[in-house]
């Protein structure tokens, strides 16, 4: 009798694959001659750090300076660019390179790990992924080191601009900063306008998603040809971006931001709306927030960025389906949609999942995180928030975690990275279908 073949749903080899790397990355960056002096990391904090690198967090249990020599830097990095970028992308980069034929099932994978909508788009969409990680980290590299070089030499300079620049492309958040003052972020470069504006370029780049590159370098800047999903992607990173600026300003003007010069405030209020859509460099001290600067900062790690990008969060197209829908209710209409276009049903539907998904994974990590240890509800929230949508800012109380907490970071951090409903679905079994049920009304609100 013909055994039956183990057959995995995209989703499935997708989850797989990741955590694959992340184990290997663990594995790697507890080996004595990739820390310094020697002194390895514990395997859980060793998988903390390779889960945060991989699914491109920036969450530290330790400053990535301090710990990690040369070896252990680039290792990380190698992490952050497979995770930002998508390991079935980069396998597919390395076939391609090789010449070797691209199956269907190895494109039904890819179509998966970017959101691309259909086969024949697969093969396109890595040309402008491969060519448009290249430009943009390399001219994100020679910008930063216009700064770095002369700051800290040749060599030393070159290495940094590098690191920065692919960490913040992949919306990462990792900064080899530590030297100055460990887990200091980018905050010895509040005022400095070059790094500030390119690191937010590079952020907002990562972030849009290779679907909405592809746009923009066929169509050039004629909106009105883009696709339903690239004009949702721009119009929205445009409010957030302006509108998150406004706010922030408008919390900490008497705080963090008191005493500022206005273009000081500008700058400052720029690089933290965009941060936290997911990238996880920080020029102030966030511990120091308001409460007002520190609910508006969740809120923006909970939207995130764009689907089939670099960056985290439950995505701006599944927020933005939630709010016509709830538009298109208040207003008495039945179908939902923008710009003179329909939206699908099953997209309204897996949005509203998706949504009441996250919340329910992260209230129920917060939950357990404050169980067991008595932080302040606002800097718990944070932490989980800032996992689940794999931004890496933080109040400072993740070294002080304890393993249990650590270990649910870890499991947040993956889950947001393969996305908590493509998550579900791989772990789900597969069902037969069957008939439907008879329909019964409910009262709801």
């Amino acid at each position: 009798m013909k055994k039956k073949s183990l057959s995995l749903a995209p989703n499935q080899v997708i989850a797989l694959g990741f955590l694959a790397i992340i184990v290997s990355g663990a594995l790697l960056l507890m080996l004595p001659f990739a820390n310094r002096a020697g002194r390895g990391l514990s395997f859980l904090d060793s998988l903390f750090t390779a889960t945060s690198a991989t699914c491109v967090t920036g969450l530290v249990v330790a400053d990535t300076w301090t710990q990690f020599n040369l070896l252990g830097q680039i290792i990380l990095l190698a992490l952050i660019q497979v995770g930002g970028l998508g390991y079935m992308t980069m396998m597919l980069q390395a076939s391609l390179f090789l010449g070797r034929k691209i199956g269907l099932k190895q494109r039904s994978l890819m179509m998966e790990s970017v959101s691309a909508e259909r086969l024949s788009d697969v093969l396109a969409l890595l040309r402008y992924i491969l060519r448009g990680t290249i430009a943009i980290e390399s001219v994100g590299a020679v910008l930063l080191a216009v700064r770095f070089i002369p700051e800290l030499g040749l060599a030393r300079g070159i290495w940094y601009s590098i690191f920065h620049s692919v960490s913040a492309f992949c919306n990462a958040g990792f900064d080899l900063m530590g030297f100055r003052e460990p887990y200091s972020s980018l905050t010895h470069y509040v005022f400095d306008p070059l790094v500030n504006l390119t690191v937010t370029a590079l952020i907002l780049l990562g972030g849009l998603g290779f679907l909405v590159w592809r746009d923009i370098w066929e169509k050039g800047l004629r909106f009105r040809l883009y696709s339903l999903h690239s004009k949702l992607i721009l119009t929205a990173s445009a409010i957030l971006v302006v509108g998150g600026a406004v706010l922030f300003w408008w919390a900490e003007r008497g705080n963090l931001l008191a005493g500022m010069a206005p273009g000081q405030q500008v700058l400052v209020s720029l690089f933290q709306a965009v941060s936290p859509r997911t990238a996880g460099f920080n020029t102030v001290d966030l511990a120091a927030l308001t409460s007002g600067g520190g609910l508006l900062t969740i809120v923006l790690m909970f939207i995130g960025a764009g689907p089939g990008s670099t960056g985290g969060g439950v995505k701006i197209t599944t927020v933005v389906v939630c709010l016509l829908t709830l538009f298109s209710y208040i207003r008495g209409r039945q179908e939902v949609g923008a710009f003179n276009r329909r939206l699908d049903e099953e997209q309204i539907h897996r949005s509203a999942a998706a949504v009441t998904l996250y919340f329910a994974l992260a209230v129920g990590g917060g939950f357990l995180l404050l169980a067991v240890q008595p932080f302040p509800l606002q800097d718990a929230l944070f932490e989980v928030f800032s996992a689940m949508s794999t931004v890496g800012l933080s109040t400072g109380i993740t070294r002080d975690l304890i393993p249990f907490n650590r270990a649910i970071l870890i499991i947040m951090m993956y889950c947001g990275r393969i996305g908590s409903l493509s998550m579900m679905m791989a772990l789900a079994a597969r069902q037969a279908p069957r008939l439907k049920d008879p329909v019964e009304h409910i009262t709801i609100g």
